[in-house]
């Protein structure tokens, strides 16, 4: 068995991870974008480094666009085989492949407004929604611990990693004669106390494990906390400035997230009468999914909402999805709330909302998940006072909040109760993945503590036999 790592190698996107069988087939888990790597994105995006023609197979762990988001290409460039994802991963996948479509269809049309002025060669999506509807028919639901025989040498089966609705992890059966081979792939790991989603789940003892390393550095602090911050926040933007908060977060999880929160916070008569947007089409769908989804939900969530049976919504929140109302959004001057999409700032309505907003000191913008060093996001975290959007220079006037919490991936300590199921004598190689090196080689120093050896971190292109 070989394995070969196309992407999530020293960086948290563009999973793309291959495993080529003794007998030759080709089984490629997940097939996600790269965000936030300025220049080189879109070039990293348009060449996957494999022949698509070649793929067997395709394992989706779940449907953020960093894991499933170039899917419609890998289709697009001759794929024809299954992909393979749970109920609710595909329900999303739907949505969230359909918005990256349209997403890229408007960014390139706007950019390629000023390329005509300047003479210059125009841009092409790297997909469309005709290329996503195309990808949609090769997908096969599969349900948590249902054990699929893909051929006499591969079977696999997914347990919960409770990351975001429908995410799973997925154990493969390598089948190699008088041996077979147990390989774990994490895919994201989730929190122990997500305020939505059901805990992590053990996972069988494997042979190799592919695992996640994106907090694997930092510890998060506690969400009750975080949740006081985010309110802190709102009145001090929103009723002692009469400011914004623009909140640039991921559709699909994140968001809902933030607006329980908020929820709850009006339920206890704590949260002021400010207005909520939730500018983002994804966000409105994936919101009406979750509901539809609520097998995924953990005890608490299920309890509240027999009180509340919608807890992500109030009168003061509004959702939008109308473009002329999004715009509108920039001409309000009274307090309010923002939620868009993206989460890393590097695409979406998020990056009109920042353009608007981030030169006026009334303002807060507040990171509330994980953003790569490279991305506007990385760069408003670090604290530069000058950004570019959309190719203009703007002053960050604005106040930068940061709550890590409220990231969906679990901390270093999560990750090592996450594998702390295995046991290190009868665990060959471990791969450490989607991860900035010094995170990923700070959890390689602690899980070696704790007697696993074999410990990569591989490099973009590495190749292992095994």
């Amino acid at each position: 068995m070989k394995i070969t790592f196309y992407g999530a190698t020293q960086t948290v996107t563009g999973s793309k991870h291959l495993i080529t069988t003794e007998g030759e087939k080709n089984l490629l888990l997940d097939c996600g974008l790269f965000q936030g790597r300025g220049s080189e994105t879109e070039s990293m995006n348009r060449h996957f480094g494999f022949d698509p023609t070649t793929i067997d197979y395709l394992i989706l762990s779940h449907a953020h666009a960093d894991h499933a988001g170039n899917i419609p290409q890998l289709v697009k460039a001759g794929y024809n085989g299954p992909i393979f994802a749970t109920p609710a991963t595909i329900d999303l996948c739907t949505i969230m492949l359909a918005d990256s479509a349209h997403i890229q269809e408007y960014d390139v049309q706007y950019l390629n407004k000023r390329r005509i002025k300047k003479h210059q060669e125009l841009l092409k999506p790297i997909y469309t929604i005709e290329d996503v509807h195309n990808a949609l028919k090769q997908f096969v639901p599969v349900r948590l611990h249902e054990l699929v025989k893909i051929d006499k040498e591969l079977s696999f089966h997914f347990t919960e990693a409770g990351h975001i609705l429908g995410s799973a992890c997925v154990n493969v059966l390598v089948n190699e004669g008088k041996k077979i081979k147990k390989l774990f792939f994490s895919g994201d790991v989730g929190r122990y106390n997500d305020k939505i989603m059901k805990a992590p789940e053990a996972f069988p003892q494997a042979d190799i494990i592919l695992m996640e390393t994106t907090y694997g550095n930092r510890l998060h602090e506690h969400t009750n906390d975080a949740e006081e911050r985010l309110l802190k926040v709102v009145i001090d933007t929103c009723v002692n400035r009469k400011g914004k908060v623009i909140i640039p977060a991921f559709s699909l999880g994140r968001t809902q997230e933030i607006v329980y929160a908020l929820d709850r916070a009006h339920t206890e008569g704590k949260m002021p009468h400010v207005p909520v947007y939730i500018d983002s089409p994804l966000s409105i769908n994936a919101t009406e999914i979750m509901q539809r989804h609520t097998e995924s939900f953990n005890h608490d969530i299920l309890e509240y909402m027999v009180k509340d049976e919608n807890p992500f919504g109030y009168d003061d929140v509004t959702y939008i999805s109308d473009v002329e109302e999004s715009k509108e959004l920039n001409l309000r001057e009274e307090p309010c709330i923002i939620i868009s999409a993206s989460g890393m700032m590097e695409a979406g309505r998020i990056k009109h909302h920042l353009k608007n907003n981030i030169e006026d000191e009334k303002n807060t913008i507040l990171i509330v998940g994980y953003v790569t060093p490279n991305s506007l996001g990385g760069r408003l975290k670090s604290g530069e006072t000058e950004v570019k959007i959309f190719g203009d220079l703007y002053s960050v006037k604005a106040k930068i909040e940061v709550i890590d919490s409220y990231s969906a991936h679990a901390d270093a300590d999560e990750l090592i109760k996450f594998i702390s199921c295995q046991n290190p004598t009868l665990t060959q190689n471990i791969f450490l993945i989607h991860g900035e090196l010094e995170a990923s080689t700070a959890f390689k120093n602690r899980l070696e503590k704790l007697g696993f050896s074999n410990i990569e971190i591989p490099e973009m292109e590495a190749a292992f036999n095994l």
